[in-house]
């Protein structure tokens, strides 16, 4: 089983983590990780709970461009 893209988090006080999780790739902005991102937002936007939205990087790198 491959690791998502894109990992989410929600806590209960309504803070929302997006985390791009291309590692191999410092993160680089791929088509697969661009749709999985627009999907995760469009999912958070619609949560009424949620009032933060956190976007980072794992690894050491947040999102130097694209491949």
């Amino acid at each position: 089983m491959t690791e998502p893209v894109v990992l989410r988090e929600v806590s209960s006080d309504g803070v929302a983590v997006l985390t791009l999780n291309r590692q191999q790739a410092m993160n680089a902005l791929s088509r697969e990780l661009l749709d999985e991102l627009a999907r995760a937002i469009d999912e958070i936007a619609a949560d009424v709970q949620v009032r933060v939205l956190i976007l980072t990087g794992a690894g050491r790198a947040f999102a130097p461009g694209s491949i």
